[in-house]
């Protein structure tokens, strides 16, 4: 199934579903899409007119693929302007995937300061993009395109502190347009920005993510390529702490995002 398809599966109310293993990523499901059915399945418990402004995500443990997945999803507080929520992924009576996600109704205020532009970048053209091979890419890629245009690809020996470039959904997909599910699947495509630094294999993955979401979000569809950079602050015993935000075609910043990885290499 496309990501829209998922997505569309959840926000209908279609439970338990199950996550096919072309959406695998090593042993477990692309956690950008554990992170977006969640996320879908938290939206329906808010009232119209409040979006969503940040989620804090913890993958508690890997989400096996073609088995059964449900969602939990608690309201903790609903105040006047603002409903505070928690979600769960669950396999087997186990939580997977916990996203607590704060949704707020907008209000007027004497502060407005606009994003600093979108750094430079190569155009999509002139980047290369990361190919889906079968048994060598992570299978969740052949979805989602990635044409690098900062830094080096994983395991290149590339000791940039920046990784970045140009994602969207692969191939021929509707064109519709793009929510902040989707978004989360697009930011997570990336590998951890650690990666590049070595010249060999070696397992990596996400631990905790929390995302910000700039609203009203800039007018982007399925088939635009986004810009998305990467800076690693600090890398030590295994864990690396990377912040990372991404822009529209036409430059407006979308989301911020801050990852804590680990690596086994």
């Amino acid at each position: 199934m496309q990501l829209s398809e998922m997505i569309r599966a959840v926000r209908g109310g279609s439970e338990p579903i199950s996550i096919s293993s072309t959406w695998g990523q090593g042993r477990a499901a692309f956690g950008g899409l554990a992170a977006a059915l969640v996320y879908e399945a938290m939206r329906a418990r808010v009232p119209e007119g409040r979006p969503v402004r940040s989620l804090a995500i913890t993958f508690v443990g890997p989400m096996a693929v073609d088995m059964p997945v449900t969602f939990d999803v608690e309201v903790l507080r609903e105040g006047k302007a603002v409903s505070q929520v928690l979600g769960r992924a669950v396999q087997n009576g186990q939580v997977m995937t916990l996203v607590q996600g704060s949704f707020g109704a907008p209000r007027e205020s004497a502060i407005e300061v606009a994003a600093e532009p979108a750094p430079p970048m190569p155009p999509v053209e002139a980047c290369q993009e990361l190919p889906y091979v079968q048994g060598i890419a992570p299978e969740f890629t052949r979805y989602l395109a990635m044409r690098w245009g900062v830094g080096g690809l994983p395991f290149s020996g590339n000791r940039s502190r920046e990784m970045g470039g140009w994602v969207r959904l692969r191939g021929e997909v509707v064109r519709e347009p793009v929510t902040e599910a989707h978004l989360l699947a697009l930011v997570d495509a990336w590998p951890p920005a650690v990666l590049p630094h070595l010249n060999r294999f070696a397992p990596g993955s996400s631990l905790t993510w929390t995302i910000e979401f700039v609203q009203p979000m800039p007018a982007v569809d399925t088939h635009d390529w986004c810009q998305y950079r990467a800076v690693i602050e600090h890398a030590r015993d295994g864990y690396g702490h990377c912040a990372a935000a991404m822009w529209s075609p036409k430059g407006e910043l979308i989301a911020i995002s801050r990852q804590t990885v680990t690596v086994f290499g």
